[in-house]
């Protein structure tokens, strides 16, 4: 979106003048955390963007400005915020005070330098007809162009969901089309950069410009299928936690989010409830920093295998108490027709049969069936009306019904799944994702050749669901089209291909 003329123009910034060399805005800007009466917005402050940014050690004040109107005429709300150097010159700016269920438009100054104009949307406060979202994940640079953004951006949507691999630490797959150009990261200023590069991305921007994003985290934005304070890379703990503390400040760093979600060290709270008027709670997981270690793998990488009997102890958790103990309450107070579970992952039961037993997943909900057992019967407990979930990291689209016992296939449902593929990363075997619909009878659908996102509409009677396709991820211009449509129906579990 092209930078707005001034016609309501700023105000006087006081501290000293900043002059920019070069645009300040690479990264672009970007929304998130819609409530009903405030939204974050955020910026970067990067001139060189993959140089740690380029700027200063001296902080920076920035002007914000949200408009009713794309010309800036009528304005809603504004304020200085002030970019300190030990947050890489990011701004996170909660602009209090809107009005619910409202288009507007913002924008930054920084000296004489303007940023471009991006649009946002508050939460509905009330009665809502629908809520319109795409939902997102594991997105490859060097695999793949992001054209599924740029076809993202041009639909009419309230919001995107991220479900985590917002960037990768590590190069991997075939047929790259463009490269990281760098190692692994390991230090803030390593992370900064590798973060620098993804959101330099135009297709990206348009999408983060275009709609206000809830946005969590998996492992690639840390390290390979990290659990807690466990890596299978990084044996030492205490050296581990000190990455984990650079990649959650540069992940803070470069996205739209409250004040709240800040990094304590190698700590932050990413988990959180937003609420949609009467139609839609979404319920934000972290199943990352709190998970228990990965069952039988002697510390090694968690993968397929027939487990051992330490996968089913009912002490392992994939959030930890505090965040189980949250969830509960939450769910206590979802009461809009359709309660969204967003989390990382595939939660049904992927079982795959082999002459040796049945392998598991380990480090997917397989590898943690009792806590998500406990998550399915909260479900049940509060008699959460219609609970949907969605996930990613799978790089395929999944569609399928969560039930306590997944041996019996004529035991009820408890919730509806959708999965959605990776933006660019490479997927599955189409051998992979038929034994996956084979050997689990709760699985309707599995595709894993495909690159792409999923839309949902949800209403008063039905939840819609679209799987949507790149042709080919490798054509940075690629047409995207719909492959699969899928209906939930009120007060019924499991969805249905249409």
């Amino acid at each position: 979106m092209a930078s707005a003329t001034l016609a309501a123009p700023f105000g006087i910034v006081c501290g000293a003048p900043v002059n920019f060399g070069a645009d300040p805005y690479t990264l672009g800007i970007a929304s998130g955390c819609p409530r009903a009466d405030s939204v974050i917005l955020w910026t970067r402050l990067a001139p060189s963007p993959l140089e740690d940014g380029g700027m200063p050690q001296t902080p920076v004040d920035v002007e914000w400005q949200v408009a009713e109107d794309e010309k800036f005429a009528r304005i809603a709300a504004r304020g200085t915020e002030r970019a300190m150097a030990d947050l890489a010159h990011s701004v996170h700016v909660e602009a209090r005070g809107l009005q619910p269920d409202r288009i507007y438009w913002y924008r930054f100054r920084a000296g004489s330098a303007v940023s471009p104009v991006g649009r946002t949307r508050t939460a509905p406060g009330g009665p809502k007809p629908r809520v319109r979202f795409a939902f997102a994940s594991c997105q490859q640079y060097e695999q793949g162009f992001f054209s599924a953004y740029r076809d993202m951006a041009a639909r009419d949507l309230d919001l995107v969901v991220h479900l985590g691999d917002y960037i990768y630490e590590r190069s991997w797959g075939s047929h790259h089309v463009r490269q990281h150009g760098v190692g692994i990261p390991t230090t803030l200023a390593e992370y900064r950069n590798r973060y620098a590069l993804y959101k330099r991305d135009a297709d990206l921007q348009a999408a983060h410009a275009a709609f206000p994003w809830l946005s969590i985290w998996d492992d690639h934005e840390v390290t390979d299928d990290y659990a807690n304070d466990r890596s299978y890379t990084i044996r030492d703990s205490v050296q581990f936690l000190k990455i984990r503390a650079a990649a959650y400040q540069a992940y803070y760093e470069h996205m739209p989010l409250p004040a709240s979600a800040r990094p304590r060290g190698p700590d932050a709270t990413i988990y959180e409830h937003y609420r949609f008027g009467d139609v839609m709670d979404v319920l934000l997981l972290d199943d990352r920093q709190y998970r228990s270690a990965s069952a039988c793998v002697n510390g090694g990488r968690p993968t397929w295998i027939v487990p051992c009997a330490e996968r089913i102890e009912e002490a392992r958790t994939m959030l930890g108490r505090a965040q189980e103990r949250w969830l509960d309450e939450s769910l206590g107070k979802c009461h809009a027709r359709w309660t969204i579970v967003a989390q990382q992952t595939l939660m049904a039961e992927d079982r795959r049969g082999a002459d040796d037993g049945d392998h598991y997943w380990m480090d997917g909900w397989d590898g943690y069936p009792n806590a998500r057992r406990r998550l399915l019967d909260a479900l049940v407990v509060h008699r959460t009306r219609n609970p949907v979930v969605i996930g990613g990291d799978r790089h395929a689209f999944f569609a399928g019904t969560l039930k306590r016992d997944f041996t019996k296939p004529d035991e009820p449902a408890i919730a509806t799944e959708f999965v959605g593929t990776s933006i660019t990363s490479d997927g599955p075997s189409e051998t992979a994702t038929r034994k996956a619909i084979a050997d689990n009878p709760h699985l309707t659908f599995a595709r894993g050749d495909k690159r792409g996102f999923a839309t949902v509409e949800v209403d008063a009677k039905t939840c819609m669901v679209g799987f949507e396709v790149v042709d080919d991820v490798k054509e940075i211009n690629s047409n995207v089209r719909r492959l699969a449509t899928f209906v939930v129906e009120d007060a019924v579990r499991g969805p249905k291909l249409i």
